[in-house]
């Protein structure tokens, strides 16, 4: 079962947040007072400091900024506590009208390596999780966590963190068993050597060979490459009848890049689609408005797992009225 905004505001969720109004005023009084008491220790410190001999080396400006950093922190942690408990009852609130569980933890599993050691994911040096919907949808096993993963570049002084994926991962069982591995990419990813003559037409991965499948669909051969262990299988997997419906899906998130992989009766997804449900927060005046952009969000993206499933019995989840989902 699923309610748009105003089924899950007077289905209890308004009263809910109504009633965190005390806790978040008690958030901000709390911060002020810690920001308070960090101001009356830290300016006589600092002033110290800056007017003493260790004014002319490097260590006041270090300790003054790590004085302010840390103080600042200490400060907020009420407000991003209060935070993230508005968020986990709102995505809780949202994941229950989809039948679904929600957890602000996650720990990757299978589909995570798969998604690395097919290509799906770049390479990274630090990762991080969070936002997990989880059961069972239109019948099928089903799994949604958010990554970010960063990529370390430069060396000395310019050394620094680089985004390199931000988006949902996505694992769904198959609306019909099949046997092959099969990636779905975008075009022009694998190319032949030099980039001269076209996509190429194997891909291989720790040893195992994918070819190029063929596809009818002009859209489609614009926009993918399908490479598969199973020609025959990899046609009946991605067929033209979805693929319109799929790339309406896709440019519901402003043509971020989509890939998925076919492989052990499962549909494996990644998206690029940045930050997503990030509902919690202070204003109250906002709650309604965060709430109904993070269900839209899980909306699309979950019809866009049934689209990609092609569970001929189910019914695909439309992102809702709106050509584009705010992201």
């Amino acid at each position: 079962m699923r309610t748009d905004i105003d089924g899950l505001m007077t289905g209890g969720l308004a009263d809910w947040l109504a009633g965190q109004n005390e806790m978040r005023e008690s958030a901000k009084k709390q911060a002020t007072s810690r920001w308070v008491w960090c101001a009356a220790i830290l300016m006589p410190l600092l002033a110290f400091l800056w007017f003493s001999p260790a004014a002319e080396t490097p260590i006041a400006p270090i300790v003054s900024l790590g004085g302010v950093a840390g103080g600042i922190w200490w400060g907020y942690r009420p407000i991003s506590a209060a935070t993230q408990a508005i968020k986990v009852g709102i995505n809780s609130a949202i994941a229950a009208s989809y039948g679904l569980a929600y957890s602000p933890e996650v720990e990757p599993g299978t589909e995570f390596e798969a998604a690395r050691t097919y290509g799906l994911l770049p390479s990274y040096d630090r990762s991080d999780f969070e936002d997990r919907w989880y059961g069972t949808l239109e019948g099928h096993g089903f799994d949604l966590y958010e990554a970010h993963l960063e990529e370390e570049r430069g060396s000395g002084k310019n050394r620094r963190w680089v985004t390199v994926f931000r988006g949902p991962i996505i694992r769904m069982g198959f609306g019909r068993p099949f046997h092959s591995t099969t990636l779905l990419e975008r075009a022009g990813k694998h190319r032949k050597w030099l980039g001269l003559g076209g996509a190429s037409d194997h891909v291989s991965f720790e040893g195992h060979r994918l070819d190029r499948v063929d596809q009818v669909h002009p859209a489609f051969a614009e926009t993918f490459a399908l490479y598969s262990d199973d020609q025959v299988e990899a046609r009946v997997l991605v067929h033209p009848s979805y693929v319109e419906h799929l790339l309406r899906l896709e440019d519901a998130f402003e043509a971020r890049e989509l890939r998925a992989l076919f492989i052990g009766g499962e549909v494996i997804i990644a998206i690029e689609a940045g930050n997503l449900f990030e509902s919690g927060g202070m204003d109250a005046a906002a709650d309604r408005e965060k709430a109904e952009r993070a269900q839209r969000q899980f909306g699309a993206l979950a019809g866009l797992a049934l689209a990609i499933n092609q569970n001929e019995r189910g019914r695909v989840i439309e992102p809702g009225p709106q050509s584009r989902v705010d992201l």
